[in-house]
């Protein structure tokens, strides 16, 4: 008996929606205290972001509806002149006569091209007249593949045996690899080597499925920029930037809570080590960055360059933007080389080490009270062995003031 698809109304998307926004609680919980998919939540939320502006300009919505309007209507146009052009093809081709030769080479052909030689030998038929040599050549085979039988690699009582245990202890523990399932193996009385266990899963086609959480998930089609720190590396090959302001370093990480994941992102000064802004959201997307960067450059002068991964949400239209509207160089890790962007990886190393690994949130309202308290603690009293023993506040706003009254004398 078929299930039927549940269906939601816009109503109930808004109101989860809204939840997601309000960042009490994960994508998963709220998944599951509604009973809809976590992928569903996400995609209603970039749907909703994308056509919130909507909501006050209502013109924009009719306008969308008539240019798909006009849209269709140049589509049906073309469908009909196609109709009218296949009708005269079928009207020509009906009044001719396809000589068999002319036929026979097009069959010949299409089995040629689109079949495998497996596929191919299917086609031989020993009933007719047409000597095996002959259909052979025709349908380009060897005579001796018709005979061939491949070698079943799992055929006893003990292979299949063998095998469907593999297949059982893969169905509840489908992220074993080959060594685990070895152990799994012998505890059920089976001798057998990690050879071929990985033959086993090649014959079964399957594979260990690995937890991760990957925040840098590139665009092909977004254009990726250069990395422009390499000018200001040192004879050790470090990057060396002596004054504020002048490359801001950003990324993303996630952190688990007891239901489900969230992602963090920050700006972080390179030269003092300072965080600039932060932001904890339920959801990876560019509204998280662009809020973050934007968050940053209401509060501090502008930075030279600002450098990040590869990864689609810095690589996006609505991110980009923002920073060549202020006039900022943009920056970008090699693919594979978080090292480029070594001084926030360090500071992730860190606030995980130093806070999160320390703890067990169950709230994302726990989590962000913990990580405001450290962002604190790190920029105004953790000292920096990298700046001196000093804490990033301190290198920070007296570079600032050096800088300001630098300029001041000049101007006077």
């Amino acid at each position: 008996m078929s299930t039927k698809r549940k269906t939601f109304s816009a109503d109930f998307k808004a109101k989860l929606v809204l939840e997601v926004l309000e960042g009490e609680k994960s994508i998963n919980e709220i998944a599951s205290q509604y009973e809809v998919l976590p992928a569903s939540l996400k995609s209603w939320k970039k749907q909703f972001l994308e056509n919130m502006s909507l909501a006050f300009d209502k013109s924009a919505v009719v306008k969308e509806y008539k240019n798909e309007i006009e849209d269709l209507q140049k589509s049906n146009d073309n469908l009909a002149k196609k109709v009218g052009n296949l009708t005269i093809e079928k009207e020509f081709l009906e009044g001719k006569l396809v000589s068999l030769v002319s036929f026979l080479n097009i069959i010949h052909l299409v089995l040629y091209s689109s079949l495998s030689s497996k596929g191919r030998k299917t086609f031989v038929d020993t009933e007719l007249e047409i000597s095996l040599n002959k259909q052979c050549k025709l349908l380009n085979i060897s005579k001796s593949s018709l005979y061939y039988e491949p070698v079943q690699k799992f055929s006893s009582n003990d292979d299949i045996k063998l095998l469907n245990m593999v297949n059982d202890i893969y169905s509840e523990f489908p992220y074993y690899g080959t060594r685990r399932m070895l152990t799994a193996l012998e505890n059920e009385g089976f001798t057998v080597g990690r050879k071929l266990i990985k033959t086993i899963y090649q014959y079964l086609g399957i594979k260990a499925l690995y937890p991760t959480k990957k925040t840098t998930i590139p665009n092909k089609e977004h254009y990726k920029y250069k990395y422009l720190l390499k000018e200001f590396k040192n004879d050790k090959n470090q990057v060396i930037i002596d004054t504020p302001n002048k490359v801001w370093s950003t990324d993303i990480t996630y952190i688990k809570l007891e239901k489900g994941f969230v992602y963090l992102a920050a700006i972080i000064d390179w030269n003092t080590k300072k965080i600039l802004s932060w932001k904890l959201s339920n959801t990876m997307d560019v509204s998280l960055t662009t809020s973050v960067l934007n968050e940053a450059l209401s509060m501090y002068p502008k930075p030279d360059i600002v450098n990040t991964d590869q990864g689609s949400q810095y690589t996006a239209q609505a991110h980009v933007d923002i920073l060549k509207n202020h006039n900022i160089k943009i920056s970008m890790d090699g693919k594979g080389r978080s090292i480029d962007n070594i001084v926030i990886e360090r500071f992730w190393r860190s606030i995980k080490y130093e806070e999160i690994y320390l703890n067990d949130y169950k709230s994302m309202n726990e989590l962000r009270y913990s990580i405001n308290n450290y962002m604190a603690k790190y920029n105004s009293r953790r000292l920096h062995s990298a700046i001196g023993n000093k804490t990033p506040n301190e290198i920070y706003f007296k570079a600032i003031n050096n800088l300001n009254l630098q300029m001041l004398q000049k101007v006077s």
